[in-house]
């Protein structure tokens, strides 16, 4: 199937996974998209989760995994490599992380975040980073390797556990390249996280749940020979270097279809990443760490009014609506841009006068039932990037407010159901 905005995608069964593990789940849904993308509907009782303090202090710490103190910077530029990357200093505009006072209510952090960060026709990635930038927000970029390198060069990717040049997704057009490498470039002064979805899309059979450590690795390095040769690979050679040391700024990123999160986690300790948001859904908690990785799941939101709850990414809006049809029902569209909008915005609620919790958004680039998912996240951008208390940030942003946290201030936090609005004097202490 060709999309809107011209990514061809190949769709694949779908596939049962087992429920989060904060609550037992009356039912629990998983249906896998068009490029792995899935359901998560749980209809129970009683739809407020339950949270558990879980995880001890010492794995969502302070302890592991902070960020690097960075020599002072000599205010030269210093390309690298073939060209096609730079150092240019410290990212501009980054929040700076501070502990919590004792009583004080944590800020909302709301993180929007996009696979695949291609520009294509539909100039989307623009769209969002002049967003941003509208609503003094910042955004996470999760970048497909492979939408830097040409078609005609498609054979220096091989994939883990599939033939040479091959791939799940398309291969990016060469006006693709130079748009996405302008809008890259753009994103990162502006503040924004680059971070990455790896290379070839593969889902299911001989995907990421089926790679071992050494494969993510491999497939970890293309990702990293990509971006940092694409003047190479391109022969583009009136394009600037990109801003940015990618060694230096990719700290983490999320797995095609959010699959094979254990070996990911295992392979990311080699590079130092900082986080992961490659897990299959967790209610609205306060993150915590795995094998020393922050955490950060898409989430279980109030759906259909509180009946269900829904996974926070547009393709399960997609096949609850539409049954995963791109082009569905134009009477509906409508009904159904408000229904996610008020899915998103009773997320953002319970936490909000609640545990504030962090909110995970995670979206495409994508046109789908008449571009009615953007439009909702265009909607919920406005609505609570404005509000008293909110910070619109990075995951990278996240990681490091959460890394200068006392370790027993977020074991409380953790201890805390999303809706439930404390003393805070009682958890932070």
């Amino acid at each position: 199937m060709m999309s809107p905005s011209g990514r061809r995608r190949r769709p694949r069964e779908p596939r049962r996974n087992p429920p989060p593990g904060m609550l037992t789940l009356a039912a629990l849904l998983v249906v896998a998209s068009l490029v792995g993308g899935y359901l998560v509907l749980n209809r129970t009782g009683n739809t407020a989760p339950t949270a558990s303090s879980g995880a001890s202090p010492a794995d969502g710490g302070r302890a592991s995994a902070e960020p690097s103190g960075e020599p002072e910077w000599d205010g030269r530029t210093k390309v690298l490599g073939d060209g096609s990357t730079s150092y240019t200093g410290p990212q501009k505009g980054q929040l700076k992380p501070q502990p919590l006072k004792p009583g004080q209510k944590p800020p909302q952090f709301v993180v929007f975040s996009w696979d695949g960060a291609l520009q294509g026709d539909d100039e989307l990635f623009s769209h969002y980073r002049e967003m941003a930038k509208k609503y003094d927000a910042h955004m996470t970029f999760f970048l497909t390797g492979i939408y830097l390198l040409p078609k005609d060069k498609k054979d220096l990717y091989s994939p883990p556990q599939h033939p040479k040049g091959s791939a799940a997704i398309s291969f990016p057009t060469d006006e693709h390249i130079r748009t996405t490498l302008e809008q890259l470039g753009k994103a990162w002064k502006d503040g924004n996280e680059i971070g990455t979805h790896f290379n070839g899309h593969f889902c299911g059979a001989k995907g990421g749940d089926d790679w071992s450590v050494a494969e993510w690795k491999s497939e970890i390095d293309q990702f990293y020979d990509f971006v940092e040769r694409w003047k190479t690979n391109t022969g583009y050679t009136d394009l600037d270097p990109l801003p940015f040391d990618f060694r230096k700024e990719v700290t983490g990123g999320r797995a095609p279809c959010l699959e094979g999160q254990a070996n990911l986690l295992k392979a990311m300790k080699s590079y130092k990443w900082r986080y992961d948001a490659s897990s299959t859904g967790d209610f609205q908690i306060w993150p915590t760490k795995k094998n020393g990785i922050w955490d950060f799941p898409l989430q279980m939101l109030p759906y259909e009014k509180g009946d269900f709850q829904g996974l926070s990414m547009d393709f399960n809006f997609l096949y609850n609506q539409s049954d995963g049809e791109t082009d569905g029902d134009p009477a509906r569209h409508a009904e159904w841009q408000q229904e996610t909008l008020d899915t998103y915005m009773a997320g953002f609620n319970r936490v909000y006068y609640g545990s504030r919790a962090p909110l995970f958004i995670g979206n495409h680039f994508e046109e789908w039932n008449g571009g009615i998912y953007m439009k909702a996240v265009d909607e919920v951008i406005e609505k609570v990037c404005t509000k008293k208390d909110v910070k619109c940030v990075s995951f990278k942003e996240l990681a490091d407010w959460m890394d200068v946290q006392r370790p027993e201030t977020l074991q409380r936090l953790r201890g805390l159901d999303p809706a439930q609005s404390p003393d805070w004097s009682t958890v932070v202490k």
